[in-house]
């Protein structure tokens, strides 16, 4: 088995980051811009940069790519194996055989079910809603709204009294459980695990923060999405595996 060395000759400084996603994407949906930053920082890829400090990607640098996804889907190897590996074909060895997996996960066990990427954490828009605006398109009371807002599940964006796309997310979901006979003080819980799990994704992105350095803090930025949605992978899936064994 082999794969292009990211030394090759081949042309490079071709691709741009966004070009590298879609070619990836149809084979590997799960393929992220922070998941592609996060394997450069590992040292398994090594784009060339623009004197603006651009990634620019070769095709062996797609190759390589390629084959760090393949390991980590079909091998579940760890990324330090696949850079001895890739350090082996580098140098024009031959990886070290790999043992078959067994048994064999069903690759839709593994997929994200739907839930939210990392992109939609980075996602922003520029809804303004009315207090007016929110209750008739959330189709709530203004009670409910009162309620929300009195166990800060809800809340005006500051310094202007309106409300977000998030304000109007919670008030329907909230109206939604409403109708299975979940109160706003029930959905304090909710709040409770949210704002730990913040806790948690602060604490370890916060030495990263501290710097003056535009793309140290970018790339923390990108983490902070990609570890959101694992996060809310890593909860929903516990909720669904709690709910089965009831």
């Amino acid at each position: 088995m082999s794969v292009p060395s990211g030394a090759s000759a081949s042309a490079r400084a071709r691709m741009n980051i966004g070009e590298v996603l879609d070619q990836l994407r149809p084979d590997y949906p799960g393929i992220t811009i922070p998941k592609i930053r996060f394997l450069e920082d590992k040292g398994l890829i090594k784009p060339e940069r623009t004197q603006s400090g651009y990634r620019k990607f070769s095709h062996d640098d797609v190759d390589r790519l390629r084959y760090v996804l393949r390991m980590q889907r079909d091998h579940y190897l760890p990324l330090k194996v696949i850079g001895e590996h890739l350090d082996a074909i580098d140098r024009g060895l031959e990886p070290p055989p790999i043992d078959p997996v067994v048994p064999t996960v069903p690759r839709v066990a593994l997929a994200a079910d739907g839930l939210p990427s990392a992109e939609s954490f980075n996602r922003r828009d520029q809804v303004r809603l009315s207090r007016r605006e929110l209750v008739k398109i959330a189709e709530i009371s203004e009670e409910l709204l009162d309620e929300l807002e009195q166990f800060g599940l809800v809340t005006p964006r500051a310094g202007t009294g309106h409300y977000d796309t998030d304000a109007l997310v919670v008030a329907t979901t909230a109206r939604e459980l409403a109708d299975f006979g979940f109160e706003p003080r029930h959905l304090r819980a909710f709040k409770t695990a949210a704002d730990r799990e913040v806790g948690l994704v602060e604490q370890v992105i916060a030495p990263h923060r501290g710097g003056r350095d535009a793309a140290a803090k970018a790339r923390a930025d990108d983490a902070v999405s990609e570890i959101a949605a694992l996060s809310v992978r890593l909860h929903a899936t516990l909720v669904k595996a709690g709910l089965r064994r009831t």
